[in-house]
């Protein structure tokens, strides 16, 4: 694993104990420049595995709690009228002047506030009455939802799920981090003993040696026929889109890159396929009723589509 990662990973372990998998997999995305979504049941440490990870990287942090009563403007600004200069002045929103971004049960907001998200997320930057303000670089969106309780709830659109480039489940400890989670908080909270291990920059750096991993083109060739195979299958409405083949990319070089590779091969595909690709595939109704899902169709399909072979080119 790179050393610096696995520095970054165990001052966010001091946190949120049992769940290096997991850890590893934020970290890709982060490297990646893409947006997380935690779908999860409450209280198994989303929001203190957000905060450890800010603290850890350091990155300017906001948490932003979702409820029905959020506004659009709470999330990009709005603009006032300032009596003395005659003038209308920019109040900015939560998603200014921060680096990750919390949004604590995205899916008990209302869908126009849902929606405010799209353009930071995508374009990294906000229009408000026709001025456009960019946010700061790097800017992640790390969201939670939660799979139960689902009176209020709104679900999210296909095309702002799109938008994420990781679908992740923390999931409960086993025993041995539940009783280790139990002693660490005897005393004190672990949040305090976190330590920064990298700065805005280093992210920045890392970002950058990310995209210069590289993909020969029999992986990209095994990225088309995967996503084609998606499309293609009987049970699927909707298969992985184009973006969705992006950001695979992207991820599969992430994962090189912590695994201390400049180059993909096709366990990397294979490691983060599930995680980028399953809340994008929509199966269709009988496929649903038969309580099908997609993580299924995916893991068929990685059966099923040839593996090329990494000695190639």
């Amino acid at each position: 694993m790179n050393k610096e990662l696995e520095r970054i990973a165990a001052e966010v372990e001091k946190a949120i104990s049992g769940k290096h998998a997991v850890i590893e997999k934020i970290l890709m995305a982060i490297l990646s420049d893409g947006h997380i979504l935690l779908d999860d049941v409450p209280g198994v440490g989303k929001t203190t595995l957000a905060l450890a990870l800010s603290r850890t990287l350091g990155l300017s942090y906001h948490r932003i709690q979702f409820t029905p009563d959020v506004l659009p403007s709470d999330i990009v600004g709005f603009s006032v009228y300032n009596k003395e200069t005659g003038a209308f002045e920019y109040r900015s929103g939560v998603v200014n002047d921060t680096n990750l971004l919390l949004g604590d049960e995205i899916n008990r907001t209302s869908s126009k506030t849902q929606s405010a998200l799209l353009e930071a997320m995508e374009e990294r930057q906000v229009t408000v009455d026709g001025n456009t303000y960019p946010l700061q670089k790097p800017f992640i969106v790390i969201a939670t939802q939660n799979n139960v309780g689902t009176a209020g709830t709104q679900t999210l659109p296909y095309a702002q799920m799109d938008r994420f480039l990781v679908r992740l489940s923390v999931g409960y400890p086993d025993y041995d981090a539940q009783m280790e989670l139990l002693r660490a908080r005897q005393g004190s909270d672990p949040l305090e003993d976190v330590r920064q291990s990298a700065t805005r920059e280093d992210v920045a750096r890392m970002q950058a040696e990310v995209r210069a991993v590289t993909s020969k083109d029999s992986i990209l060739s095994y990225l088309t026929r995967l996503a084609f195979a998606s499309r293609e299958h009987p049970m699927t409405e909707i298969g992985v889109s184009p973006r969705g083949v992006l950001f695979l990319d992207r991820m599969a070089k992430a994962c090189a890159y912590l695994r201390g590779r400049d180059y993909v091969i096709p366990e990397d595909v294979q490691e983060v396929f599930a995680d980028v690709c399953a809340h994008r595939v929509i199966l269709t109704q009988k496929a649903r009723l038969s309580g099908a899902t997609a993580e299924q169709v995916l893991a068929e399909l990685l059966r099923s589509v040839e593996t090329p072979d990494s000695r190639a080119d």
